[in-house]
């Protein structure tokens, strides 16, 4: 059975945008996509959250989206061989793809939805929500935690060893902690320009360094025998690099008009694809099966550091985005329906502070 607050009445106005599947005859109650959703009407708001382009919304998912964790699939490559590495990415980049178009599709169909935890109540009642939403808090703490670690690991590269790894792992989380004050999606947008930036060039820096080294130039195999533990980490890492789709709820709930999200969602996979295969061929190419997870190591020590300096932006910005829904699910499973959602009093900027400040120290 439905869960009866998921099934308000439809307007008898509402066409349904072209982009989307026509709705279930079975669940014929919708709700209003202009109005509905955990942000209502933001006419006299304070706060309005549903500020973001479509192409606001794409940088913010490419910034969520590639990181570090690039550099590590040159090794993928040298784990499957050249050709199955390619196909793997193209495979599952087509599934993202896929399974980000659903998504949308269920947003459209179900406005009100703003997280996993919302899908979750329609699909499955009350449990779903908890279980869903709660796998959710505990996916983006984790991915926080990472990203914190991986602050830790920069600065420790950068530095030398300069102090204790803790001491660095307590400045990242209160850098993050202070990017993750601004409540809405449309200032952290701000952020994954400078993000996608320092990512870019830090790749490109790599591969430039690499192929100048040739430490092992040609050195490549279209098929390479493996073993299953290499080839499931080499797997694993792949598809880690497309595991953003649980947080899109979360970015379309904040888009200006949420039918344009396809055009965030293509704009994403077309960068990060690209992206992808272009780093994973070249460096692998001329870093040959040796090639180090992340390929900053095959670089040499001081390209490893003028690299992870760059990359600081996409280490703390990749880690803010998860932590901003990570604040924006809690703070909405709280003040939903009410007036504090949208207001700078106290008690709401108090209440989004203080949740961003328990979920970094988690992980910090």
């Amino acid at each position: 059975m439905s869960n009866p607050t998921s099934t308000i009445n439809h307007p008898s106005s509402y066409t349904p945008e072209p982009y989307y599947q026509p709705h279930d005859e079975e669940k014929p109650a919708q709700r209003d996509p202009n109005t509905d959703g955990p942000f209502g009407g933001e006419e006299n708001a304070e706060i309005r959250y549903r500020t973001l382009a479509w192409w606001q919304c794409g940088i913010i998912m490419v910034a969520e989206t590639i990181s570090l964790g690039i550099l590590s699939l040159p090794s993928a490559l040298a784990a499957l061989g050249l050709v199955p590495g390619v196909l793997i990415i193209l495979g599952v980049s087509m599934i993202a793809t896929y399974t980000g178009y659903v998504i949308g599709q269920f947003k459209q169909r179900y406005p009100g939805v703003h997280s996993m935890a919302d899908a979750g109540e329609i699909l499955w009642g009350p449990i779903g929500r908890e279980v869903l939403g709660l796998a959710q808090l505990i996916l983006m703490v984790f991915n926080m935690a990472s990203h914190v670690l991986t602050f830790s690991v920069m600065l420790n590269t950068v530095t030398d060893h300069g102090t204790c790894s803790i001491v660095f792992g307590i400045c990242g989380m209160i850098v993050c902690f202070v990017g993750n004050i601004p409540r809405t999606l449309r200032d952290v947008s701000w952020m994954s320009w400078v993000s996608f930036a320092s990512i870019f060039a830090a790749v490109l820096i790599t591969m430039i360094a690499i192929a100048i080294q040739r430490p092992a130039a040609g050195h490549v195999h279209a098929t390479t025998p493996t073993d299953l533990n290499h080839a499931f980490l080499a797997v694993t890492n792949i598809i880690f690099g497309y595991v953003g789709n649980f947080v899109y709820f979360s970015f379309i709930s904040e888009m200006k008009a949420p039918s344009d999200y396809p055009k965030a969602l293509y704009l994403l996979q077309t960068t990060d694809t690209s992206m992808y295969i272009v780093t994973s061929v070249v460096i692998y190419y001329y870093g040959g099966k040796s090639v180090t997870s992340p390929a900053l190591g095959s670089a040499g020590p001081l390209i490893s550091k003028i690299a992870y300096g760059i990359s600081i932006p996409t280490i703390v910005v990749a880690g803010v985005i998860n932590g901003h829904v990570a604040c924006k699910y809690i703070y909405v499973r709280i003040f939903r329906d009410t007036e504090h959602m949208h207001k700078r009093n106290l008690l709401s900027t108090g209440s989004w502070v203080l949740i961003a400040f328990i979920l970094w120290l988690l992980p910090g």
